[in-house]
Formats: C-alpha cells, structure tokens, sequence
C-alpha cells in the first residue's frame, strides 16, 4: 500500500467535462499542484452519496483557503456515471476522475475485491498530494467513515 512520502505512480484516468472526454494522467492532475483526493468505493452509493462527496462539495472553499488547488474525487466508475453523480451534487469545483480499470486503485494498494457485488473497487480514503507526493493519507477500515471525510481532512491542513 502507498504511504506518506511516497510518489504516486502514473496511471492514466478517465474524465468528463462539459461533454468531453480525455484521459489525463496522474502527472497531469498532480504535478505542481497541492490536491486532495477521496476515493470512494463507488458512486451513487449510499455513505459515498450522502455524506462523503457532500463534504468535499460544501467545504471546497475551506479547503482552496488552505492553499488546496484542486480537490479530486476518484472511483471505480466509468467516467459518465462519475460525471452523472458529480452534476447530481453539484460538484463542479471538483474533478471526478474516473478509474475504471481500477488501474489507480490497485497501483496504489487500495483495490479490493468485491466479487460479485461489484467486482474490483478502491477502498474508501483520502490523502494530501502536494506535487504527486503523499504528504497525509487517511484510509477506512472496512465499513467505517470515520477518517477520509472532509471535516477530518480539513483538520489536518
């Protein structure tokens, strides 16, 4: 599993804004940049619709007073359903990076096995990334929302 003063590795996304689609890459989103990132088991589920994508939308100003330049919401969705739920809860302020391969998720350490509920998914987290380093990583332990949530994050910075 990835830990603090890690890089992470390069994986390359799938995301869409205002009807396009590209692919950046971990580079692309990180590089020079001081990022917090969540990830959620997958989208339109319920903890990860009602309480953890919420957070990071109502606090996006906290987080860039702060000094955060981007707050980045990734899962194991494809990239229409992970638009579909960012427009349902008005997350324009964020990036709702789609990795749907779980190609992130697993080269980080933090894929797990679902079967046939869900296949290959990310468990649920949240890091500091300041220039592609892991600077702070909060990850759940199963079933639990206790560390990875805006309020907890915001905390920290």
């Amino acid at each position: 599993m990835i830990k603090v003063g890690d890089s992470l590795p390069e994986v390359t996304f799938s995301l869409r804004k205002n009807g396009i689609n590209s692919n950046p890459t971990t580079a692309d989103i990180f590089s020079g940049n001081k990022v917090v990132m969540f990830a959620v088991p997958g989208a339109f589920t319920p903890t990860c619709s009602e309480a953890h994508l919420p957070g990071y939308v109502t606090l996006f100003d906290e987080f860039n007073a702060k000094g955060i330049d981007k707050v980045v919401c990734t899962s194991v969705n494809d990239a229409f359903v992970m638009t579909a739920w960012g427009d349902l809860h008005n997350a324009e302020h964020l990036i709702m990076l789609a990795d749907g391969g779980a190609d992130f998720a697993k080269a980080v350490g933090l894929a797990k096995e679902t079967g046939t509920f869900g296949g290959t998914r990310s468990v649920r987290y949240a890091m500091l990334v300041e220039d592609g380093v892991v600077k702070i990583l909060n990850v759940e332990a199963p079933g639990k929302f206790d560390v990875s949530d805006a309020e907890s994050m915001l905390a920290l910075m």
